[in-house]
Formats: structure tokens, C-alpha cells, sequence
């Protein structure tokens, strides 16, 4: 999926983070696994957590968390919070409301952290029910002197962070993927010919990753080697080999650095890069220097929003591409939802239309009572029987949103039952992940293999871009004539279907109403010039003073 045209023609060289990226492990296992090795290590200082089970469905990628209320929030590309959940209870719109109101979320501020990369499942799904612990009151851990320790909702997100980044740097965890790597990984024999087709084609290839080398070569060889032609390393495919890198600072500083010599690690240190060879620690300007290419030349392929696409993006100017494995599923689930976004879009289609009508006739009545002009609409009705009128268009409203909300609640829920997709926040807007990768992502996909199916010179060209007045004649057509035209064309089998509508009263005044305004005639107006009001037959009313509504 293409945000920023990209010509792969062009690009000589192409950088490769490799967890999640070149080997993409199952979520349930790999996460599972490091949320089990971070209850232990809570469990150490105290913590009560051996009733705790892991539950990938509490959180998805692109979640904040709320250290200060102990909250989980998705929010929209303006930085608006439109779910949330508080422990393991989601949270209503009410009470969401009622929370954060129009409160912008600034992700400089410490309060918010930005679950981005699918390592961060296990550490939000442990937040999470801790929080419910705390809550509740179970969450009891003994000091020295007797008595309990009390925790803050930031105390206790610190306590689970600290909890899993030991757990992923004392080598438990990466000892049992290594040693039995079909437990946890998915292994995909396209990725192989991919690379190869991209070094075949011209392109360096650099493997860019902030694993170290133990786990790099034997990780890589697990999962690469077995599809390459007979004789054939995973080694022989990069030009350039970079462990330990240390993005996000790779990106943005000078680092030193180092060869690895021997197979069990040893190094010296070095001034700059040769091809062929293996490194630790560097930069991304060496590669510049090393492939004499820069900025556009160059793209960089990783699964982290930040440390991969967002700071080369920003320091470097690389080209980048996004992993999003959850893309995958959540086309097959929009698919499956698709008959109730359907029947949803024509509820809130339909609800709009009655709105329109109530807010018209309200305004037919502001201008008869204050100004003492009465348009068409008092041709058929008297004053009363239109603010009769417009109490059974609420009652219709009222109809409808008893209907809209609890599939508003529950959109998405194909794909999470939690948090919904992952690319939407609220019904018609995009979350702020799908912003960050439209921002910093020239292309995402969901797989380094998709790349196979396009070949090493393909073009991607972005999708043209929709905004809020690039409607077509006919929405123009409809739009222009407002309430008449609706009135008729639309809410008319409505107003049939409801029997607050069943009287000849009300429907003689929508269609008396609308039919004046019902012509054959082509469009009124060029999309060049201005778009003309609806035309109000006004006349000043026979009698009675001017009164103000």
C-alpha cells in the first residue's frame, strides 16, 4: 500500500531490520513467552500475579497508555481519544468523554506512552490486569517494615516495563526461541527469493538490526538458509551485515564502530565500512559512504513506526516501508464486517436526513417568529403542526440512534473486540497510527515477501487523496437542494416506515415542499462558481408583530 509515490527502479540500496521484519514470529507464543519471563520477574519484588494469564486481545499496535490514570486510549489523527479501556473494562463513550473531553494527547508529554511495535502486547496486556488488580485491591505487596506498598498507576506501568525489558535482555527468552525456532516463528520461504530477486536486480541489500550477533546468525540461518539454493548462506545475500545497531540513535548520532572477526564475536574496531564484512554498532551515514548513495537512493524496510521508518525518515531522508503484519487480518475482517459498515453508514445516512429536515423547518420558524417572513413551507402547514412536526422527527432521531449506537460499539469487532481496527478510531476517522504511517511511511504492506509480486523495478503510485470538497456532480447535485430534494427523493419511505410519519398531514407537507424544488433541469451552477443557496420564496406575514424566537 503505496502513501508516497515510490520507484523502486531507482532505489540502489535497501536496508533490513530483521525481528518482525525478515522473521516474523507468532505473536501468541513469542509474546506469551516474554509475558511469562516478565511475571516472574514481578513476581520476585512481590507482586501476586501467578492467577495472571496472557490475553494478546487486550491490546493491539498503535494503543497510548495513560500512566497517570492507569488508562489504555485510541485516538484519532487530530490527537482526539475515542476509545478507551481502564484495566480490563472498556470504558463507554460516556465515561471516555468525561475523561478526556477535547483533551489533545501530546505524546512529548511522559504521561503517554505509544504502543507501536507488536514487542509492546505483553507489557500493555501485564499493565493492564495489574491495574485491575490495583483497583480492586489485590494488588498487595509486602515492604520490609510490614506494612504494603502503595502503588501509583505511573509506579506500577514503571514496575511492568522494567519487568519485561529484563526479561528480554537476560536471555531466557531469545535462548528458547533459538533453541526451538518453529515454536515461535512463522516461517515464510518467499522472503528468501525476494532478497534474492532485489540482489539479483542490482540492489545492495544491508541487514540493519538491533539484535546481537549470537541471536542474529542463528536466528537468520533457522529461517533463511533452508530456502536458498543448495551451498547458499543467508550470509552470501547482504552486502553489509550491521548488529547491535542501537536505532534509534544509528540513525541520528555518530556511533563507533566495530568488525566482528571470529564467530564467537570477538571485534576491532573500525573507521569505516567494507562490503562483505560484519559490523556492530555504526551508523546510517557510514552506509551512505559505503554504497555511495544517499537520501533517495536508499530505502530502509522495518516494523517499528519510530526507531525504523520515523527517525530515517527525519535524520537520514531515506525512502522507508512499514511491516504491519496485523494489515493482513483486518482486510479479511473489514471484509466480513462489511454488511453491518453498510447497514451502519445507512442508519447515520438516514438519521442525517431527518436532522436536516428538523434543522430547516427550525429555521423556517426562527425567521417567521423574529423577521416575519414565511417561505413555501407555511403553505401547508400552520405554526403548530410544524413544531408537531418536528417533535416526531426527534422521536425518529431518537429511534435511530437507539439503533446506531450499539453498532458503533460494536464496529471493528471482526477484527478486535476491544479496540477494532487498528487503521480506524471512531466510525469515519483514521487512527493515529494510520496518520504516523501515511507520515513517515512511503509504502506499508503486511510481509517483506509481498515485495515478490511486484518485482525489484516496480512503481508504486499513490492512491490520489480524497478531501472534504472533492465530491463528485451528482453529491453536488444532491447537496445544493438540500432539504427539498431529500425530502422526497429519500426520507419519504422513511417517513412511511415509521408510524410517527402515518398521517396525510405530514406527508402532504414534505412533498408539497420538495416538489418545487424537483426540476429536470442540468445543474444550476459550473463547479467553478459559487454554489447558490436553495431558493426561499419568502413573503412578510399578513398578521401579528414581529416576534424574537
Amino acid at each position: 500500500f503505496c502513501s508516497r509515490t515510490l520507484n523502486l527502479r531507482s532505489i540502489r540500496c535497501i536496508g533490513y531490520d530483521m525481528d518482525y521484519t525478515l522473521i516474523h514470529y507468532k505473536v501468541t507464543e513469542w509474546e506469551g513467552r516474554a509475558y511469562h519471563y516478565a511475571k516472574e520477574n514481578l513476581k520476585q519484588v512481590g507482586f501476586p500475579v501467578d492467577d495472571l494469564h496472557f490475553n494478546p486481545e487486550l491490546v493491539c499496535r498503535g494503543l497510548i497508555i495513560d500512566k497517570s490514570l492507569g488508562n489504555m486510549v485510541k485516538v484519532d489523527r487530530f490527537g482526539y481519544v475515542r476509545r478507551a479501556m481502564h484495566g480490563t473494562r472498556r470504558l463507554s463513550h460516556r465515561e471516555t468523554h468525561e475523561i478526556y473531553g477535547r483533551q489533545l494527547v501530546d505524546l512529548r508529554e511522559k504521561r503517554w506512552l505509544f504502543l507501536n511495535t507488536l514487542f509492546s502486547v505483553s507489557e500493555g496486556c501485564l499493565y493492564a490486569q495489574l491495574v485491575e488488580m490495583l483497583d480492586s485491591g489485590g494488588l498487595k505487596i509486602p515492604t520490609e517494615s510490614g506494612d504494603y506498598m502503595q502503588l501509583s498507576y505511573e509506579q506500577l506501568f514503571n514496575a511492568v516495563s522494567k519487568a519485561l525489558f529484563k526479561a528480554h535482555v537476560e536471555g531466557r527468552l531469545k535462548a528458547d526461541v533459538m533453541r526451538d525456532p518453529e515454536k515461535y516463528v512463522e516461517f515464510d520461504r518467499e522472503v528468501a527469493l525476494t532478497l534474492l530477486d532485489q540482489r539479483e536486480a542490482g540492489k545492495k541489500l544491508a541487514l540493519i538490526t538491533n539484535s546481537d550477533w549470537e541471536y542474529t546468525k542463528v536466528m537468520m540461518a533457522q529461517v533463511i538458509d533452508r530456502f536458498l539454493p543448495k551451498g547458499m548462506t543467508w550470509r552470501e545475500i547482504f552486502h553489509v551485515i550491521i548488529v547491535s545497531a542501537r536505532k534509534p540513535a544509528f540513525f541520528s548520532q555518530s556511533m563507533p564502530l566495530y568488525e566482528i572477526v571470529t564467530e564467537d564475536g570477538m571485534m576491532r574496531e573500525k573507521f569505516r565500512m567494507k562490503e562483505g564484512r560484519i559490523y556492530s554498532g555504526g551508523s546510517a551515514s557510514m552506509v551512505e559512504k559505503l554504497f555511495n548513495c544517499e537520501r533517495d537512493d536508499i530505502m530502509y524496510i522495518g516494523d517499528h513506526i519510530f526507531t525504523d521508518v520515523n527517525v530515517a525518515k527525519l535524520y537520514m531522508r531515506w525512502r522507508t516501508a512499514l511491516i504491519v503484519r496485523e494489515v493482513e487480518e483486518e482486510v479479511v475482517a473489514m471484509d466480513r464486517g462489511r454488511q453491518h459498515t453498510q447497514e451502519l453508514h445507512s442508519l447515520i445516512k438516514s438519521k442525517e436526513q431527518c436532522a436536516n429536515i428538523l434543522n430547516h423547518i427550525r429555521t423556517e420558524l426562527h425567521r417567521y417568529r423574529g423577521l416575519g417572513l414565511k417561505s413555501s413551507l407555511f403553505n401547508a402547514s400552520s405554526e403548530k403542526e410544524l413544531y408537531e412536526t418536528m417533535g416526531r422527527l426527534l422521536g425518529t432521531m431518537v429511534e435511530y440512534d437507539n439503533k446506531i449506537a450499539p453498532m458503533l460499539y460494536q464496529e471493528g469487532s471482526h477484527f478486535n473486540p476491544y479496540w477494532g481496527y487498528i487503521s480506524r478510531a471512531g466510525y469515519a476517522d483514521k487512527s493515529h497510527l494510520m496518520r504516523q504511517i501515511e507520515k513517515y511511511a512511503d509504502v506499508y504492506t503486511s510481509r517483506v515477501s509481498n515485495f515478490l509480486r511486484y518485482t525489484p523495478y516496480m512503481y508504486f503510485r499513490a492512491s490520489k487523496q480524497s478531501l472534504a470538497h472533492h465530491r463528485n456532480l451528482d453529491q453536488y447535485r444532491q447537496e445544493v437542494k438540500t432539504f427539498p430534494a431529500l425530502t422526497l427523493c429519500f426520507l419519504l419511505p422513511y417517513c412511511l416506515h415509521f408510524s410517527s410519519f402515518n398521517s396525510p398531514h405530514c406527508l402532504l407537507l414534505l412533498a408539497v415542499h420538495s416538489l418545487g424544488f424537483l426540476t429536470p433541469s442540468p445543474l444550476p451552477f459550473s463547479p467553478h462558481s459559487p454554489i447558490p443557496h436553495p431558493p426561499l420564496l419568502f413573503t412578510r406575514a399578513a398578521t401579528g408583530p414581529r416576534k424574537r424566537a
